[in-house]
This record gives C-alpha cells, structure tokens and sequence, in this order.
C-alpha cells in the first residue's frame, strides 16, 4: 500500500504496472491503477463480518469522471451507511435498478399502456381518439420523463400555453387526462402521487357553454326547409336531415356503417364501442328516415361494413363534425343558433313539451343514461314500444313543421315556395 492522504499530482504521477496498484487515502478508500493504464476508485469496508468493496468510479474529471473530492465525499456516505445498518453495495444496486425502472416507466410508456387498457374494455371510438389526441400533446413535454418523478409545476407548463390561446376547455380536458395517466401509474405501483391534484385553479376554467340548439317550432321547421334543399354532398345532406329525424349523437351517425341498419325491420343498431356510455343503443326508423337511408345507400352501400357517411377524401373515413357544421352555416346558421348537436336539444324540448311522452322514453330515446343507480337497477327496459311510437309521431311532427312553415312564410305566392324536400 502506497501512503495516505493522495493529491491530484500524486495520481496523475502514478505509473501503471504489471499488476494492480492499489493507493489509500484512508478509511478504506482506494484509487486502483490498473495495468492497461485505468485508474479507478473503490471503498473497502465490511459489513456482516464480510469484507467488501463498493465501485465508485473513474478517477478524472466531473462529470465523466470521478475527481478526488468527490470520490471522498462518496466515501462519507458509504461510511454514514454503514453506521446505519445499509450496505452501501446493495444501496447502490437498488438504486441502479429503480433507475432503470424509472427510465423504463416514463410517462409516454404508462400514457400508450392506459390508451390501450381503455381499448380493451370497448371505449367508444371518437372517445379513444379524442384521449389519443389529447395524450399526443402531453407527451410532447412529458414523455420521456419518468412518471414517478413528474412535478406539478412541469403540468402546469404543459397547460399553460393552452390557457394563454384562450382553450380554456382543452386545458381542462387535457388535465383530465394527463391526472388519469397518473392515477393508472399509482394503481400499477409506479408513482405515489398524482400531481394535477394540485393544479386545481391555477388555470382559468372554461365558461359553460349550451350547444346551440333551435327550439322554436316555427324557426325549426324553416331549418328542415332549409336541409331539405342542400345542394351540397349528398351524405351531408341525409346526414343532416337524419340528425332531425333520429335525435341521435352526431358521432354516431357519422360514424354508422350500413350493416348497423336494418331498413326492413325499421331499427338502427349502434354497438357498445361507439356509443359515449358503452352501452348498445337501439334506434326506431320511421318511414322517413328509411326512405333516406335507402335513397343513400345507392350511392354509399358498398358493403354491410362500408360507412354510410363517408368523408370527401376518402370513403374509408366518416365525414368529420366540421362538414356537417359547416353545412348548417352553408344554410345561413350562425355558430350560435345551431350546431349540429344542437338537433337532440330540438327534439328533447318538443317532444316534452308535446306532453304525448313519457321523460323516461324520450331520455331512453336520447340513449341518456339513468343518474340514480337505485332507479337505474329496477328501470331495465327500454321502452321500446313507446318509443317506436314517438319516433313515428317525431318524423310526422317534423313534415308538418315543414311544410306549416312553408304556408306561414309563402301563403301569398304560390310561385315564391321552394320545392318539396320530401
């Protein structure tokens, strides 16, 4: 053994030779200079009445390397160790790997984990894209870091351009998402907490805002009017007039392939992945809306698994909601008169207002979903019946807004009326 108490000068002095020279500077730390020229620190110590040793590292400048000072410090915190019972070489071992675990459990990898776990358990469509959408912007800033050692504040930054274009609802959804991917990481014993608990307020939240929706009979009929005479696509066409006939999502039409239709049976069956609450969803079709879906289906009925509204560019995509909103203000429906949501809040005030319905068959109809779980255990039908009947008399009721607003509007030029849309 070489003397205690070794300096930078002495070190870089020391020669390598046929066997491993091993210089001390006391209380068991070592610097080995190894035949091919490697100098390399090591801390000699026991524990458990076993002699061991603990690689600390290349000696050599920071941060490749390991300098004196440093390799001392180490040391320090080898001994503290030891005093309180750890070994330091299995310490180091734990910690290797609960780096390696971290870096294997970034965010990305229990965000693309969660996406999928949603997919298997049949999450609608539209849903799983919107949160695959949303994923895509978190794992921008938070993807490669280790979940577990994710802050609030490195949320917060994710957010807070959003908030300052005024997205005020994506923000809010965003944040949603990004808490879901944590709370999966706690449940899968990968994280402890979750960080977006303590990011309640420090955005602005988005102010309530309706779908807007026509609820006047009179204004609605010169809406059906008005649908009634699109000259644009003609799946956009029947896909607005559908929207007023059916009372349905927007995303499910859209997305409707022809075989979920049976036109001689009168039923529109939407399975379970593509309605929002995961349930399958039976739909009346009364002779109006068949008589459109058939009129359809000879220009988009290629197959039973074809989409009924595909998109322009390709008939492998639905049309998006854009294209049906944007044919709404085609018509001359401003943004904040009609939206093509806007159609279930139509058909909701009407037909309650009619006072001929039963809620439960209109909110059956509207394929909402019980709120009391008492109520919802003993109320298991759906009132099929009844709302084979409302549907019938809804399509009716519509043909006659339309045309009682073409007499109101057009009753003194007869030369005036638009052609029948029927």
């Amino acid at each position: 053994m070489a003397s205690k108490n070794l300096t930078d000068t002495a070190i870089r002095n020391a020669k390598p030779r046929e066997r491993v020279v091993k210089l001390s500077d006391g209380g068991g730390l070592q610097l080995w200079i190894m035949p091919t020229g490697g100098k390399l620190w090591y801390l000699a110590y026991r524990f458990a009445d076993r002699q061991k040793k603990l690689a600390i590292g290349r000696y050599g400048a920071a941060p490749a390397g390991v300098p004196l000072e440093a390799a001392r410090a180490r040391r320090n915190e080898a001994k503290a160790m030891l005093r309180e019972g750890v070994d330091p070489a299995t310490h180091k071992r734990q910690m290797k790997a609960a780096r390696s675990e971290a870096q294997a459990n970034t965010f990305e990898t229990v965000a693309d984990e969660l996406l999928a776990k949603k997919k298997r358990e049949g999450v609608a469509t539209t849903t799983a894209d919107k949160t695959k959408w949303l994923l895509g912007m978190a794992k921008a800033s938070l993807g490669p870091l280790p979940v577990a050692s994710i802050s609030a504040g490195e949320v917060l930054r994710v957010l807070q351009p959003l908030e300052a274009a005024g997205k005020l609802e994506t923000a809010k959804r965003l944040r949603a998402v990004i808490g879901a991917v944590f709370r999966f990481a706690i449940a899968t014993a990968r994280a402890d907490t979750d960080p977006t608990q303590a990011l309640k307020g420090a955005i602005a939240s988005p102010k309530p805002r309706h779908r807007a929706a026509i609820t006047d009979p009179v204004a609605f009929g010169g809406l059906l009017r008005a649908a009634g005479g699109f000259m644009g696509q003609p799946a956009t066409k029947a896909a607005l007039q559908l929207l007023a006939l059916l009372a349905c999502r927007p995303g499910e039409l859209r997305h409707a392939t022809w075989g979920e239709f049976d036109l001689d049976g009168n039923v529109w069956a939407i399975p379970a992945e593509r309605m929002k609450m995961r349930r399958p969803h039976r739909i009346p079709l009364p002779r109006q809306a068949v008589s459109i879906l058939r009129e359809l289906y000879s220009i988009t009925g290629h197959s039973a698994t074809a989409l009924a509204f595909p998109g322009t560019r390709s008939m492998l995509r639905p049309m998006s909601e854009n294209t049906l909103n944007g044919a709404l203000r085609r018509l001359g429906f401003e943004q904040e008169e009609m939206s093509s949501h806007g159609f279930r809040s139509t058909f909701s005030t009407l037909a309650n207002e009619s006072g001929k319905w039963s809620v439960n068959a209109i909110e059956a109809a509207l394929a909402h979903i019980e709120p009391n779980a008492v109520r919802r255990a003993y109320a298991r039908g759906d009132y099929w019946d009844e709302r084979v009947c409302l549907m019938e008399w809804w399509a009716d009721y519509c043909d006659t807004l339309r045309e009682g607003g073409r007499v109101l509007l057009f009753r003194h030029s007869s030369n005036s009326a638009p052609q029948s849309s029927r």
